[in-house]
């Protein structure tokens, strides 16, 4: 039993959140798993309905290790590009650390502090929002969602802990040695 409540509205954009969500930690086969999955977590809905809801955000079936197709997300920022990542229990933020997190931490990440499960990080003026959209795209265990200022992101994590990792992790990206040989 997780240790937060979530509530979310039955709207068409809270569903689609939803969606992507089950499609980013679970290995969905069917549009009946899926449809399940929504049940499961209160969210009834026509197979019509589900149907739109896939086209409209371009899920494609790709094949996971093992053979087998699974339902993913095109990632954001990278039309066609699938994110392949299912989540497992023991994931951490290394596991689903993208070319494009890795690269807004190198050019935007000037600070990361934390203070109990809140993470602050600092960015030049107009850089907050693409750090931040990178770090939700991510989807990175423990991490609930971001807020973004100018040059603030407020990170909401589900732990002290998660919050101190995640700050490291995000800090040894933003590192000189962790660059691409192409990039200054």
């Amino acid at each position: 039993m997780s240790d937060s409540t979530s509530f979310a509205p039955q709207t068409k954009a809270a569903r689609h959140a939803l969606i992507v969500q089950i499609l980013g930690k679970e290995r969905i086969h069917s549009q009946a798993e899926l449809r399940d999955a929504l049940v499961a977590r209160g969210v009834s809905t026509t197979q019509a309905t589900l149907s739109r809801d896939l086209v409209e955000l371009r899920a494609t079936k790709v094949r996971a290790s093992g053979g087998t197709q699974v339902y993913a997300i095109p990632e954001a920022g990278a039309p066609g590009q699938v994110h392949g990542a299912v989540l497992s229990s023991g994931d951490d933020a290394t596991a689903h650390t993208s070319a494009r997190l890795a690269r807004w931490c190198a050019d935007l990440l000037v600070t990361a502090e934390w203070a109990g499960p809140q993470l602050v990080l600092r960015t030049p003026a107009g850089g907050a929002q693409l750090l931040a959209s990178a770090v939700d795209d991510a989807m990175i265990p423990g991490v609930l969602g971001c807020i973004a200022g100018d040059d603030t992101v407020l990170v909401i994590t589900r732990s002290q802990q998660t919050a101190a990792d995640l700050a490291a992790h995000l800090l040894s990206l933003a590192e000189p040695a962790q660059r691409c040989p192409d990039r200054p």
